[in-house]
């Protein structure tokens, strides 16, 4: 009986590995095209500097405890207030990660007779909070305005007497393209029903002062927006932003808010930093803004590939082991490259996803396309 002990963990990687889709641990090393460090601020000086100033005011590493008991610390409370101020919210509500915050979130608001009509293509953390929720759900086409309303409108012709909730990213973390949100939330105000926007990929980078995507909508009693503080703003955790009502209901009722060790207080001294060097040095947006562009154009130029517009490109290579292989020659070369296969993106559509951050310049882009270009000519599936 020991000896079969691991034989199903073992029965799966081996299943992993014949569909080329097994995972394994890389440090990174090369010039980056994989982070999400859009801005370069996670070894930027400012907020070193900024968790060096917290550790001499005395902020200790860790929260000690839940929120809820004496982990609540000054440090998150300031955090939460000058994000509302920042993002135009009545309230902010500070996570230790984008993934807990989403499960939070999906898992608490939405009530039994509601549902969720999400995109289809909408990040695994808020697959986790809907599995776990108890209203109804269904996925939608991609970016399909019509197929949300259709939607909405199958479920109250078959009942539904709730709300209906709208759950979409702002921008798609692997195609890179944007959601219609002035339509989506036009369409939930229509419906008496909330919009859920995760700002991930755009906090930071788009919007006044990089306040997304949603900066428009923000301040809306129907909206619930997600701003990841791990990607652009380089550092980690997560602001759930909404009207006070929805907040203190998660505080209540979220149970990974309410049983989670509360995240470092140094983080949300950083994450503060983080929010003040967006208004304080526009010019990195602006750097990031004209490097987005010229990559997006010498993208298509290079391997005739339309571009998505964003920080993010993706590549199509379909066949799981040719992104592999692909990926790994270009690590070999020096350019820091990842293979995205499934479940993370649909079966078929396997691809590397290069990111643009301003950890790279010009001459960089030019030569990993050029050495892109060569590395998917010569490695065939």
């Amino acid at each position: 009986m020991t000896a079969g002990l691991l034989h199903r963990y073992e029965k799966t990687l081996h299943g992993l590995e014949r569909k080329e889709r097994r995972r394994e641990l890389a440090s990174g090393s090369g010039v980056d095209f994989t982070s999400n460090d859009y801005l370069a601020l996670a070894g930027s000086p400012r907020l070193k500097a900024a968790i060096a100033s917290a550790i001499d005011r005395g902020v200790p590493v860790g929260s000690g405890g839940s929120r809820l008991l004496r982990g609540n610390h000054a440090e998150h409370e300031a955090l939460e207030a000058e994000a509302a101020a920042f993002f135009g919210v009545e309230r902010t509500l500070f996570f230790g990660s984008g993934y807990a915050a989403n499960a939070a979130l999906f898992s608490t608001l939405p009530q039994r007779d509601d549902i969720i009509v999400h995109d289809a293509l909408i990040h695994a953390s808020a697959h986790e909070g809907i599995a776990a929720s108890r209203a109804g759900a269904v996925a939608v086409k991609h970016n399909d305005v019509d197929a949300f309303a259709d939607a909405i409108g199958t479920w109250r012709k078959r009942g539904g007497m709730g709300h209906p909730w709208i759950a979409v990213e702002s921008l798609y973390s692997m195609d890179g393209d944007r959601a219609p949100l002035a339509d989506l939330a036009a369409l939930a105000a229509r419906h008496d029903g909330f919009l859920v926007v995760d700002e991930a990929h755009a906090t930071g980078v788009f919007g006044p002062d990089g306040r997304g995507l949603a900066a428009e909508l923000e301040g809306r009693r129907n909206l619930v927006v997600l701003h990841t503080c791990g990607k652009a703003l380089g550092v980690s955790g997560a602001l759930v932003g909404a009207n006070a009502v929805l907040c203190d209901y998660l505080v209540n009722r979220a149970r990974n808010f309410i049983y989670s060790t509360a995240p470092s207080p140094l983080i949300a001294a950083a994450v503060r930093e983080a929010l003040v060097t967006l208004a304080d040095e526009p010019r990195r947006r602006a750097e990031f803004d004209d490097l987005r562009t010229f990559a997006n154009r010498a993208l298509a130029e290079t391997l005739g590939i339309q571009s998505s517009g964003s920080q993010i490109l993706p590549v199509p290579v379909g066949d799981n082991g040719r992104a592999v292989r692909i990926a790994a020659r270009m690590r070999a070369e020096g350019f820091d490259i990842r293979a995205i296969r499934p479940p993370t993106v649909p079966e078929g559509t396997a691809r590397l996803r290069i990111a643009i951050t301003l950890n790279v310049d010009r001459p960089m882009i030019t030569r990993m396309l050029q050495g892109l270009k060569v590395a998917m000519t010569e490695e065939r599936s």
